[in-house]
């Protein structure tokens, strides 16, 4: 696969509604290298984005950033285009890019992607045999971090908006044709707001379907 232009840093500028719209369709890339083998091996790991969900700053009770600025949600107050990634339920990491100008706090999860590239490697980071149906991959932000190896003390704070990081976005020219917009899901606190954001029809988005 061809690579493509990188997202500039003003892409996510935006408030988190707008980048989380801008966000679907394009390419997830992760520079992976293996260890594991005899020799060291890096390889190009890729999805199409097609689930996101936006988290305002201050003023909504589902963000991370609704107690205030701490050490653990640091980066979604910082310069826009960084990747910030948690730990939640003890057992999975999701990714988060941080949006708005610096010093406002805004942020924009990603809940699923297509895999396109490297689906062996992703795989078998997740437990799961070459074969796999390629939607129990990537679909669902645990599975996305883990199908990429993506961990906090690794991915967190990095510049997504950099070729050097390991870890961007691509555009590749891809469209969607339709979008749905549904409420956020797996959360309690303003469940109702309107901020998940899916390419209509995609198999690969996680949990339910939005309605339409």
């Amino acid at each position: 696969m061809a690579r493509s232009p990188i997202l500039p840093r003003d892409f996510y500028l935006a408030r988190p509604d707008l980048v989380a719209r801008g966000l679907l369709g394009k390419l997830l890339v992760r520079r992976y290298i293996d260890e594991s083998g005899s020799r060291r091996k890096t390889e190009r790991l890729a999805g199409r984005i097609v689930e996101v969900e936006a988290y305002f700053g201050l003023d909504d009770p589902a963000a991370h950033t609704f107690v205030g600025k701490t050490a653990r949600n640091a980066v979604l107050f910082g310069p826009p285009g960084f990747a910030y990634v948690y730990f939640i339920y003890g057992m999975y990491f999701c990714l988060n890019f941080s949006c708005e100008p610096d010093g406002q706090p805004g942020g924009v999860l990603l809940r699923a992607i297509e895999p396109v590239q490297g689906l062996a490697t992703m795989a078998r980071l997740r437990g799961l045999l070459p074969g796999a149906n390629p939607r129990l991959l990537t679909s669902g932000p645990g599975r996305l971090c883990q199908a990429l190896g993506i961990v906090r003390e690794t991915h967190n704070g990095i510049d997504v908006t950099s070729s050097r990081s390991g870890l961007h976005v691509e555009d590749d020219g891809f469209t969607p044709d339709a979008i749905d917009v549904s409420p956020r899901i797996g959360i309690r606190k303003a469940a109702e707001r309107p901020l998940r954001f899916t390419i209509a029809g995609n198999r690969f988005v996680s949990g339910r379907l939005p309605a339409g």
